[in-house]
């Protein structure tokens, strides 16, 4: 690996102002949600300032070349983060009497997928840059003083630098992944289950289908203005049905079905000429992400049908080797996606709160692996002896 000599630390407010070539060739674009046109549809449709993000992504380049990025965004509250502070921002003000906000978050807006948040060129030197792209993030939040620093969703690679080597402090969490283990199509992925589990998803996907729908899967160069159009009043909707703030924009759909369709995965249900509902996700090299759901009838099991059973099947059918279908979600345990840990790392400016929060972790943790083991008693799938 190469050490280049001559390393400058910059900040960029917009990813305009970034090479989307060179931004794109660092480590960790086999997340799509990393893209530099996904970040900066974010910037440039309406999704990120009146929600509280404001970016402030840290450069490092060698001789006016890109060879280190790390998103990085001013927050002003804790929406759309999916790592949960909101008692930590009330403890903040009771300890230090000052408001937890503003505060540095390194992740992509609201988007619990894990992925690298240190993006270095291959060639170079991997933990010279990582430092410097955290000292670069701790400058910041030093000359900007903010509460913290919290970088959410990380790698393995990510987690064991900022943790182990920079004395961050991990928080951890736990997501429901579905793994693909060589299934040579759906049935052999459901021979795999338990017999009663391999029972209702049947069931389910036979009661999904009999009133008649017709399932279409789409890229972004099938998806044309009006699909985008028609799914974004089924994304819109169900964010008004639980009193939601819909953050993407129509035209942020449009313009990443644009600038990225290889990576669209649009499953959308039609029920003759109308379309009555639609799932979103994002592919990228081995896996697929889910994200958004909408529908504007009941159908019985149609948001199972749509967001994993035939997710699961266009992931077996392209080879990817996982599924990642958002966060939370005890009910798809039965449907074959297991209980699987997620990190964050923090970085706490006031010493008094970083110990108290130190305090909390240290409960939380064994809490959370409690729960997971127990979630895991609950897998669908064969025992060994069941064979």
């Amino acid at each position: 690996m190469n050490t280049p000599h001559t390393l400058l630390i910059n900040y960029s407010q917009s990813l305009a102002h970034v090479s989307a070539v060179e931004w794109n060739q660092l480590r960790g674009m086999e997340n799509p949600f990393l893209h530099h046109e996904f970040l900066l549809a974010l910037e440039e449709q309406g999704c990120l300032h009146q929600y509280g993000w404001q970016p402030f992504h840290v450069l490092v380049h060698s001789e006016q070349r890109l060879v280190g990025a790390m998103p990085l965004y001013l927050k002003l509250n804790s929406y759309g983060e999916f790592v949960f502070d909101w008692s930590w921002a009330d403890a903040y003000q009771r300890v230090t009497g000052k408001s937890y906000y503003p505060k540095l978050v390194s992740t992509t807006p609201y988007t619990p997928a894990t992925g690298a948040r240190l993006l270095i060129a291959p060639d170079i030197d991997w933990d010279t840059i990582a430092h410097l792209l955290l000292d670069g993030a701790l400058a910041l939040a030093k000359k900007l003083d903010v509460s913290g620093l919290h970088v959410l969703f990380t790698d393995c690679m990510d987690t064991d630098f900022l943790i182990e080597q920079r004395q961050f402090q991990s928080r951890l969490g736990y997501q429901f992944h579905w793994d693909n283990e060589d299934y040579q199509d759906f049935d052999d992925f459901l021979s795999k289950l338990t017999s009663k589990r391999r029972k209702q998803i049947k069931k389910e996907r036979r009661e999904a289908l009999q009133s008649g729908l017709t399932i279409e899967i789409l890229d972004g160069h099938q998806a044309t203005a009006q699909h985008w159009e028609i799914f974004h009043n089924f994304y819109c909707s169900t964010f008004e049905r639980k009193s939601g703030v819909p953050t993407l924009s129509l035209e942020f759909f449009k313009m990443i079905g644009s600038s990225m369709p290889d990576n669209i995965v649009l499953v959308m249900a039609r029920m003759q000429d109308e379309y009555v509902a639609s799932a979103f996700n994002l592919r990228g090299t081995h896996t697929l992400y889910g994200r958004h759901w909408g529908c504007n009838a009941h159908f019985p099991h149609l948001h199972f049908e749509l967001c994993y059973y035939q997710t699961i099947d266009y992931c077996i059918r392209h080879g990817l080797t996982r599924f990642e279908a958002g966060a939370q979600g005890e009910h798809k345990i039965s449907r074959g996606f297991l209980p699987t840990p997620t990190w964050s790392a923090h970085w706490l400016a006031d010493n008094r709160f970083s110990q108290i929060v130190q305090r909390f972790l240290t409960q939380e943790t064994p809490a959370i692996e409690a729960y997971m083991a127990e979630l895991w008693e609950h897998s669908p799938f064969k025992e060994e002896e069941e064979e």
